[in-house]
């Protein structure tokens, strides 16, 4: 890179995540790369006449954030055609909201809202808290996801549309809510029940609108310094209104996808072998195509996540319930092995101890008959691991893919306490002592499961292991998991590069990557650590072009 440059950074307080030189003055830009890092004396002698200079006035910089699992279209439809609950609505005031949305909607438009809490499952479970929905629901179907996007209440309109009756026996890994007293439905869709009303709404959901979702999903990650994002479960959709923005130059992130080989219960269309042979169609100077994705098991607070150790009994489920593993173990280690000789990664979403440890012996298992190699796997969420699987995953190579903004107290962990007893529940994402073990740690936001996909959520809570937005005051969740801030941000930026393999373009401000900085408004180092959340992002760049202004 000779010549001037097109823009400089100067007088700030730039932090590079790079070792060698972790704080600097300035940087130079170029063709949308990094031309260089240094003082301001040696950065302002690239200034040519044509270059433009942004004085940071002492503020601090950053590489943009690397977000290693959210769910980009789902995100930007949440914003553009669906509304928002409460947080922590009881059953009246989610009747409430809905009623408020029955009211101004055209006459027989499908009402979607997020998120109900976790905790939430025993309450809405009953024929009363159906009638109440019915009633307030004016006649629309609705459709109300909870907070961890794997279960659903839907009223009885949407159950009709979609041909649930009464007499419907439980789908293959889901099941439909019934009142414990009287056995009726109660509008309550566990996992795989949750795509058959999912799927008749989406008949109304079209590719225009897909693109527009996605769209607007990137603008929102990028006001929050995300340049680079790693989408979970990557459906046909997705991959068009991907490779469409990044050809009209309006894709202003790097997208990594992953691609279902097993259709997930909530979403559509190709999966496994169909998609996998169109992966190269929608590669494009920012979409990788690199990853593939199962989900091996559910989530804790419906019990539907596969642990080593039973659930707390209860009248829904036999005696000793431990949840299931949704994928074989000879299957799990076929899937592996395929994606391996494809030079895919496999994301795969485990979220109780058992399904981590039956993805750790899988990947052993491979290793053992492939050897080593540079691919990287995802164990998504490794929240719940046993104490002797801890230490696998750096010798293994498998990479803990981790949720942030679910690194402290918040209703996910009281349904989780309600279905596993306080003592299991509260031993979750034990993050520093996989750090201890060298496993390489990336930070996800796991939007719109989070409603709001701001990395500082989660960079404080690893760093106090409280609810940084004053719930649950005083709280501290497994306080010794608590690691320093500079090793936060590692995880958010160039570990999540790392192991999505684009380290090389991104994940820290080094000469030669993809000029991916976001400008803050105060310095997270110099500030006490129940403020770190409160940091806002001024100014987001990707590839050196302002994508984002405060």
């Amino acid at each position: 890179m000779l010549g001037s440059a097109d823009l400089i950074l100067t007088n700030g307080r730039i932090y590079t995540v790079e070792p060698a030189h972790p704080w600097v003055e300035a940087l130079a830009i170029k063709d949308g790369r990094i031309m260089a890092v240094g003082s301001r004396v040696e950065i302002e002698a690239l200034k040519g006449a044509d270059t433009k200079v942004v004085d940071l006035a002492g503020k601090m910089a950053m590489p943009g954030f690397v977000d290693i699992h959210n769910h980009i279209m789902m995100g930007g439809q949440a914003d553009l055609f669906e509304t928002q609950l409460p947080a922590g609505a009881s059953v009246d005031a989610i009747c409430a909201h809905v009623r408020a949305q029955a009211e101004i909607a055209p006459q027989g438009q499908w009402i979607v809202a997020n998120q109900w809490g976790a905790d939430m499952i025993t309450a809405l479970n009953s024929e009363a808290s159906l009638t109440k929905l019915d009633e307030a629901s004016l006649g629309h179907p609705v459709l109300l996801r909870d907070e961890t996007m794997h279960n659903r209440w839907v009223n009885s309109e949407a159950m009709r549309l979609a041909g649930i009756s009464d007499n419907q026996p439980d789908p293959p890994q889901g099941s439909f809510g019934r009142d414990p007293a009287t056995g009726r439905l109660t509008g309550l869709l566990i996992e795989s029940a949750a795509g058959i009303v999912e799927r008749t709404a989406a008949e109304a959901f079209t590719e225009e609108m897909g693109e527009a979702a996605v769209a607007r999903a990137n603008e929102i990650v990028n006001s929050y310094g995300v340049t680079a994002f790693q989408d979970a479960a990557s459906v046909l959709p997705i991959l068009k209104a991907l490779k469409h923005l990044d050809i009209k130059g309006t894709l202003t992130a790097w997208a990594v996808t992953s691609l279902p080989l097993i259709e997930p219960s909530f979403m559509f269309g190709l999966s496994g072998d169909a998609l996998l042979a169109l992966r190269d169609e929608f590669r494009s100077a920012h979409v990788k195509p690199n990853f593939t994705k199962i989900f091996l098991d559910g989530v804790p607070g419906a019990r539907t996540a596969a642990f080593h150790d039973p659930y707390v009994a209860d009248a829904a489920h036999p005696e000793g319930h431990r949840g299931e593993v949704l994928v074989s173990y000879p299957d799990l280690v076929r899937h592996i092995d395929k994606s391996e000789k494809l030079g895919m990664g496999l994301k795969i979403h485990c979220t109780g101890d058992y399904s981590v440890t039956e993805m750790l012996d899988a990947v052993e298992a491979v290793r053992h008959f492939n050897g080593p190699t540079d691919i990287k796997h995802h164990i998504a969420h490794a929240s719940y691991i046993r104490d002797e699987d801890v230490g696998r995953f750096g010798p293994l190579g498998v990479v803990a893919d981790l949720c942030p903004m679910i690194w402290y107290p918040t209703t996910f962990l009281e349904g989780h306490k309600e279905a596993m007893g306080e003592e299991r529940a509260t031993r979750f994402w034990p993050i520093a002592s996989l750090k201890a073990t060298g496993a390489l740690l990336a930070g996800g936001s796991d939007w719109p499961v989070i409603p709001i996909p701001d990395p500082w959520n989660g960079i404080e809570g690893m760093v106090t292991r409280q609810n940084p937005s004053g719930a649950f005051p005083g709280v501290s969740l497994w306080a010794e998991q608590a690691i320093d801030l500079a090793s936060a941000i590692e995880i958010y930026t160039l570990n999540s590069a790392k192991a999505m393999r684009i380290d090389a373009e991104t994940g820290s401000l080094a000469v030669g990557k993809s000029a991916d900085v976001i400008v803050l408004d105060q310095n997270v180092f110099e500030v006490p650590a129940d403020r770190i959340a409160d940091t806002k992002v001024l100014t987001t760049y990707f590839a050196g072009q302002a994508v984002y202004q405060r």
